[in-house]
């Protein structure tokens, strides 16, 4: 949070001009990874359990085809060649079993969470700070993901992979990231792939502008989630408040932060309007969404989006 006239999102060093929040509030995470690292494993936790609550009706595109990756072993049917029969496998009992491979149409979604400093904020209205939140997001989609046989994958960190144990593979490779980018590298992402955005997206539009065109121009899909904390939204502050932008350490101090309301919640809106008309012409779609709400309706939305994604793909896309 901060004033009218510099970067939203900034944080408030006081509520209501008298209680005051601890600098440790909102650390810096560039550069420290252990803060992401400690944090972890609760958050895969809780991004199990969400998973889990919404697996019912998440239906995959997993299946047997052209490729080159191992899949699963299947009984010999007659009639077949006799060249597919696997014979090392077939030699363990007395039946004969075919190597099939994962069709290779299978879909390739990259998954990237914003972990710069502002997204460390969390006011007293939200259960968990933003980073937490994008982190929870990005560990319980990976979760839906693997259990329907789509490819996962963070841009520039990760291959795409298949594997059940995606959301904790995921997780590890966050762990060890030694530095947190606003924007994922896009050098690995094809056409007929998704790209999946998880941040608050408070710098200028510009920045989200510029990296939509590159993803956009690889024929890839996007889907961006904004994620606001409450107070970020209503600007609830009243009397002398000091703001904080914890990444470039600027303050403003406000004498009566209430008169400033009307100015900061049009300027936040017009950001808004625009980051959804940047979405729109690159034909991606954007979901807002609030830290102080249930986690699985964005999850309900990307669903229903990625789905939409796949089916205009039909099963013939190459990723």
């Amino acid at each position: 949070m901060t004033a009218p006239e510099s970067k939203p999102g900034a944080a408030p060093e006081t509520f209501g001009g008298n209680a005051s929040i601890q600098s440790d509030a909102w650390p810096t995470i560039v550069g420290e990874a252990r803060t992401v690292s400690d944090a972890l494993p609760d958050l895969l936790v809780a991004a199990s359990h969400i998973a889990a609550s919404i697996t019912s009706g998440w239906h995959g595109r997993r299946r047997a085809g052209p490729g080159e990756s191992f899949w699963q072993f299947r009984p010999f049917n007659m009639g077949e060649p006799a060249k597919r029969i696997d014979w090392r496998r077939s030699a363990r009992d007395d039946h004969l079993y075919v190597r099939e491979r994962e069709w290779e149409a299978a879909h390739t979604v990259w998954l990237w969470a914003d972990l710069s400093a502002s997204m460390a904020y969390r006011s007293r209205l939200a259960p968990s700070s933003k980073r937490d939140r994008a982190l929870i997001l990005l560990l319980a989609l990976a979760e839906l993901l693997a259990y329907s046989g789509e490819r996962i994958g963070l841009p520039g960190i990760t291959r795409p992979f298949s594997d059940r144990q995606a959301a904790e593979r995921l997780a590890d490779s966050l762990a060890h990231m030694s530095s947190a980018e606003p924007f994922p590298d896009t050098t690995g992402v094809k056409r007929f792939s998704d790209v999946v955005l998880f941040a608050d997206l408070l710098d200028p539009a510009d920045d989200l502008r510029s990296w939509v065109a590159s993803v956009a121009s690889t024929g890839a899909r996007g889907h961006i989630v904004q994620i606001l904390d409450p107070i970020e939204e209503t600007f609830p502050f009243g009397g002398r408040v000091e703001f904080n932008d914890p990444e470039s350490g600027m303050k403003l101090t406000a004498g009566r932060a209430e008169s400033w309301r009307a100015a900061y919640q049009d300027r936040l809106e017009r950001h808004k309007a625009e980051i959804r008309d940047i979405a729109r012409k690159a034909g991606w779609t954007y979901t807002l969404h609030h830290t102080d709400q249930s986690a699985s309706t964005p999850l309900l939305v990307l669903h229903a989006a990625l789905s939409t994604s796949q089916e205009a793909l039909g099963f013939g896309g190459v990723v």
